[in-house]
């Protein structure tokens, strides 16, 4: 699942935490398991967290010893909410040839 479409406009980092966290938006994500989830390094996730503090677009809390992480709600799409998708290179040709 990916984020809503209005904050797809960040930093790529950003986005890629933002639909890592949305797709386990009810469990959240400690930093170890968005590593593992994006392919990003430890220091471009800490800025890319960093970033989406600041603007209210995560939330973080601590359980025990962990830290999980939570996108905000009004990122995450509501159920059924149709995903927007480029259209992959099949679609496209298909598109241009006159049927």
């Amino acid at each position: 699942m990916q984020a809503k479409p209005e904050f797809r406009d960040r930093d790529e980092a950003e986005v890629a935490v933002l639909d890592a966290l949305v797709d386990r938006h009810e469990d959240g994500m400690t930093v170890f398991e968005l590593r593992s989830g994006t392919e990003l390094d430890i220091d471009t996730i800490e800025a890319a967290l960093g970033g989406l503090k600041e603007v209210g677009l995560i939330r973080v809390e601590e359980e025990g010893s962990r830290t999980r992480i939570y996108p905000d709600e009004r990122v995450v799409p509501e159920p059924g909410e149709a995903e927007e998708t480029d259209p992959s290179l099949v679609d496209r040709l298909l598109g241009r040839l006159p049927l």
